[in-house]
C-alpha cells in the first residue's frame, strides 16, 4: 500500500501560501467570543480585593459584614484553598511548585506585592461586588519591602519566605535568602580563552520589567453543578494546564473538570498561568451559579505576571582578528514575589548565536516584592542578549571591524555546540546576516543624529505533547479539531497542511480549537510549539486516513495493497491494476462511507520532537531629538530563519510583532515603583507602549534552511523576534549619540539627560 502525501505533494500545495485565514470573518465582524463575551443565565459577577502594601503579614481577615450584604452570595479567602507541597509536581510538562501558585492565587500568611488577591466575592451585580470588598476588614502587620534584584540579593534584604534556601549552591545555605536559585553553564576554560584574547571588553547592564501588553486582560466564567461537574470558559494559552491547575488547587477530579478556550486578544506568555480560573470555580462551587471575573486594566498590571528585570554583567574576549575565544555573563533576574524567574532561557541563550570555545554564564533567580513574572515571548533571552549583543558591537567598534562580519565569522552553525549542551543541526543564522548585508537598507547613507544598529537573536524551540483530529464528514469537508490555542494564525496554517496531505481544497477544512473533553492532553501555546507540533499531529492523522482509504479501495477493487496508492489527493489502482478502476477522491469515499467500513478520521497523538533552533537578525535605523531626548525609529528589517513557513504572512506577522514589542522595551516600556513599593504606572496611559504611529512598516525577510526532523522542515518562529531587537536599537543609539547605553529603557528623559552630561545636546 503505498502512500505519498508529506510536503505538499499530494493537494494544491497550499503549504507556503497566504490562505484565508478561516476565523478571520468572525474577528473583523465582532462575531468572535473572546474571553468578556461569555455569559451564562443567573450568573453572579466576581471581583478581588487585593493588598494595597507590597509587603504586610496578614493578622486576620473578617469577611462578616461583607457577607451580610444583600446581594452577596459568596466570599472566599485563604480558607477555601487546601495548602500544596513545596515539592514540584509535573503539570503536562511543566513542573509546577503548587505551594507558590496556591500562595499567588490567594494571599496566605502574607501578602508579597501591592495587588496580591486576598479575598474575592460573589454578587448579582459589579456595584454590589465592589462595595463588598469594602466590607471585608483585613488587619496587616506592615513588613519591609524590597523592589530591586541587586538590593534583593544583599544581606540584611527583608526576607520574603522564610522557608527558601538558595538551590545550586554548595553547601546548602543553613539561612534563608531570596536568592531561590543559581544556575550555570560552563563550556571550555574560560580563564585560558581570556588568555587568548587581544581585546577584551567588560560591561554591566540594565532591564527594566515589562508586560507582555495584551489588549484583552483576564477574564473567566465558572459553572460548577451539584454533583461537581465543572465548566470553565476563560482566556488561556493553554486549556489544558489551567485545567490541571485548578484540579490540582481545588482539589477536583481532573474528569470531571472541562475547559474550553475562548478567542484571545494576545497573550505572549502571560496567559500561560492561572489567576482568576480557580477563584472563579472556588466561587461557583460554594454558590452552586455560574460566576464570571474580568480584570480591570490596573489589575492586568498590578497583579499578573510581566516579565523579569533584570542586571547583567558580561566580558568578552576577541582576537585581533575578530575571532570570539571567551564570553563571560552573570544574571541576576527578579521573579517576583515567588522563584520561577526565566534565568534559566536567559543563560541557555546568551552565547548561543555564536560558535565559541569557551564560555561561562551565571544566574540567579531572585524574589522581590513584585508581581510573580510570567513568561513573555523568547523569556529571559533578550534581556541577555541585549548584553552580549552590545559588547558585540562594541568588539567591532575596537577592531574596527564591520557588525555583520565580525558576527559571521563567529556565526553558529551545523555543528556548533552550544555551552547549555546540544551540536546544531542546520541553522540559519549566516543566511539571515547575508540576507540582511545584501538589502538596500544596510546601504543606505545616514544623517546627523541618526544611528544604524544590528543584532542577532537566538531561541531553542519546543515540541511536547500534542493531539489533533481529522474528521471526514459526510460531504467530502473535512473538521480539523486542535488542542492548541489559536493565537498566531494556528487554524489556517493546519488547514494548509490537512489540505495537501489529503489533496483537497483548502476550503474544504473546517478547523476548530477543541476544549479539555475533546481532545486528549496538548501542552500550551507557548515556546514557538503550536505550529511546529500541531502540523505534525495533523500529518499523523492524515497517513491514518490514507491508510484507511487504501485499505477500502482494495476491498472494492478486490486488489492487493501493493496495487493501491494515494497520490494527488485520490486513491489509484497502479502497476498492473492500473487500468481496472477510477482513481476515487477523499469525497467519493464519503459519499460511499457507511458502506464501505463506517466513518473515516485520524489522530494524531504525539509527543512531538526534533524542534530546531531559530536564529534571526535586525537591523534598525532610528533618529534622536537632542532637544528632548525622543527617539523616533526610522526604519527597521528583520530577517529570520522559520525553516519553512506554512503561512507567510503570519509568519511576517510574527517577526514584525516581536520587533514593535522590542521596539517598547527598548525605548519606553518599564514599570515604575515609588518608595512606598507601590507600582506609579498601572495603566496605558503612563506604561507607554508603542503605537501605530510611533513604528514605520517593519520589512520581513523569511529565511527558510528546512529542519530535517520535521515533515515540513517547519520551526517555531514566535520568539526569536523579540530577542534581537533591544542590542540592535542599543546599537543603533551608540552611534547616533557616541553614548554607550547600558540601562533600558531608554526614554526621552534618560537619553536627553545622558547627552546634556555630554553637553551633545548644544551641538
Amino acid at each position: 500500500m503505498a502512500e505519498n502525501g508529506t510536503n505538499g505533494t499530494n493537494g494544491q500545495g497550499y503549504v507556503g501560501t497566504r490562505t484565508i485565514r478561516p476565523d478571520g470573518v468572525d474577528k473583523v465582524t465582532g462575531r468572535a467570543r473572546f474571553g468578556a463575551d461569555f455569559n451564562l443565565a443567573g450568573q453572579l459577577i466576581g471581583r478581588v480585593l487585593r493588598s494595597p502594601h507590597p509587603h504586610a503579614r496578614l493578622v486576620s481577615i473578617d469577611t462578616s459584614k461583607a457577607e451580610a450584604l444583600p446581594g452577596v452570595k459568596a466570599v472566599i479567602t485563604r480558607d477555601d484553598f487546601a495548602d500544596q507541597s513545596s515539592e514540584f509536581i509535573p503539570a503536562g510538562e511543566m513542573m509546577m511548585n503548587y505551594k507558590d501558585v496556591v500562595r499567588n492565587v490567594m494571599a496566605r500568611e502574607k501578602v508579597l506585592y501591592e495587588g496580591h488577591a486576598i479575598a474575592a466575592v460573589a454578587a448579582t451585580s459589579t456595584a454590589i461586588a465592589r462595595k463588598a470588598l469594602k466590607l471585608i476588614d483585613v488587619t496587616y502587620e506592615i513588613l519591609p519591602h524590597v523592589i530591586d534584584v541587586e538590593e534583593a540579593m544583599r544581606p540584611g534584604a527583608p526576607v520574603l519566605h522564610d522557608d527558601l534556601f538558595t538551590v545550586g549552591v554548595e553547601p546548602k545555605p543553613d539561612k534563608p535568602s531570596n536568592i531561590a536559585k543559581r544556575v550555570e553553564i560552563v563550556l571550555g576554560d574560560i580563564e585560558a580563552g581570556f588568555k587568548k584574547a587581544d581585546v577584551i571588553v567588560e560591561r554591566d547592564f540594565k532591564t527594566a520589567p515589562v508586560h507582555q501588553g495584551y489588549i484583552e486582560p483576564h477574564a473567566a466564567l465558572a459553572s460548577v453543578s451539584e454533583d461537581g461537574s465543572t465548566e470553565l470558559w476563560c482566556t488561556t494559552q493553554g486549556h489544558f494546564i489551567v485545567r490541571a491547575h485548578c484540579a490540582r488547587l481545588l482539589g477536583l477530579d481532573i474528569s470531571k473538570v472541562r475547559v474550553t478556550a475562548t478567542e484571545i486578544g494576545g497573550g505572549f506568555g502571560g496567559k500561560t498561568v492561572v489567576y482568576l480560573e480557580p477563584l472563579a470555580i472556588a466561587l461557583s462551587r460554594k454558590t452552586k451559579r455560574p460566576v464570571k471575573m474580568v480584570m480591570t486594566r490596573e489589575e492586568v498590571f498590578k497583579a499578573s505576571g510581566p516579565t523579569s528585570g533584570a542586571t547583567i554583567h558580561v566580558k568578552m574576549g576577541a582576537t585581533k582578528d575578530g575571532r570570539f575565544v571567551a564570553g563571560f555573563a552573570e544574571l541576576k533576574y527578579q521573579a517576583g514575589a515567588f522563584q520561577g524567574s526565566p534565568v534559566q532561557p536567559g543563560v541557555m541563550c546568551a552565547y548561543a548565536p555564536y560558535d565559541m570555545e569557551n564560555v561561562k554564564v551565571i544566574g540567579y533567580d531572585v524574589v522581590s516584592n513584585r508581581p510573580k513574572v510570567a513568561a513573555y515571548r523568547a523569556p529571559g533571552a533578550p534581556i541577555s542578549e541585549f548584553a552580549v549583543e552590545s559588547v558585540v558591537d562594541e568588539i567591532a567598534k575596537k577592531l574596527g571591524l564591520d557588525p555583520i562580519e565580525l558576527r559571521l565569522m563567529n556565526a553558529a552553525h551545523e555543528g556548533t555546540k552550544a555551552a547549555y549542551g546540544p551540536k546544531f543541526g542546520p541553522i540559519g543564522l549566516e543566511e539571515t546576516l547575508n540576507a540582511v548585508k545584501k538589502t538596500e537598507h544596510w546601504n543606505t547613507p545616514l544623517r546627523k543624529w541618526q544611528g544604524r544598529g544590528l543584532a542577532s537573536g537566538f531561541w531553542f524551540n519546543i515540541g511536547g505533547e500534542t493531539c489533533a483530529s481529522l474528521t471526514v464528514n459526510e460531504d467530502g469537508t473535512v473538521s480539523l479539531m486542535a488542542g492548541t490555542p489559536d493565537i498566531g494564525g494556528l487554524r489556517a496554517s493546519l488547514s494548509a497542511v490537512a489540505a495537501d496531505e489529503l489533496g483537497i481544497p483548502y476550503d474544504k477544512v473546517r478547523p476548530i480549537i477543541g476544549d479539555t473533553g475533546s481532545l486528549g492532553f496538548t501542552f500550551l501555546t507557548g515556546g514557538s510549539r503550536s505550529a511546529f507540533s500541531g502540523s505534525m499531529a495533523i500529518v499523523e492523522a492524515a497517513k491514518q486516513i490514507k491508510a484507511e482509504l487504501c485499505a477500502r479501495a482494495c476491498k472494492l477493487w478486490e486488489l492487493k495493497p501493493e496495487q493501491v496508492a494515494f497520490e494527488r489527493g485520490h486513491v489509484r489502482p497502479i502497476g498492473d491494476a492500473a487500468d481496472k478502476a477510477k482513481p476515487m477522491s477523499l469525497a467519493d469515499f464519503a459519499k460511499i462511507a457507511g458502506k464501505t467500513g463506517g466513518p473515516i478520521g485520524g489522530y494524531g497523538r504525539i509527543n512531538a520532537q526534533g524542534a530546531g533552533p531559530s536564529l534571526g537578525t535586525h537591523l534598525v535605523d532610528l533618529e534622536v531629538d537632542p532637544e528632548t531626548g525622543r527617539v523616533t525609529i526610522l526604519r527597521y528589517t528583520v530577517a529570520q530563519d522559520a525553516g519553512r513557513a506554512l503561512h507567510p504572512a503570519y509568519v511576517e506577522g510574527q517577526f514584525q510583532g516581536g520587533a514593535v514589542q522590542g521596539i517598547g522595551w527598548a525605548l519606553n516600556e518599564e514599570y515604575i515603583y515609588g518608595a512606598d513599593g507601590k507600582l506609579q504606572n498601572a495603566g496605558f496611559l503612563d506604561y507607554r507602549m508603542p503605537v501605530a504611529s510611533d513604528v514605520p512598516m517593519i520589512d520581513a525577510i523569511v529565511v527558510e534552511v528546512a529542519n530535517p526532523k520535521h515533515p515540513y522542515g517547519v520551526r517555531g518562529v514566535g520568539e526569536t523576534p523579540i530577542v534581537p531587537p533591544l542590542g540592535a536599537i542599543a546599537n543603533a543609539m551608540e552611534q547616533a549619540t557616541g553614548i554607550r547605553f547600558t540601562e533600558l529603557p531608554m526614554s526621552p528623559p534618560k537619553v536627553l539627560k545622558a547627552l546634556k552630561e555630554r553637553e551633545l545636546n548644544k551641538v
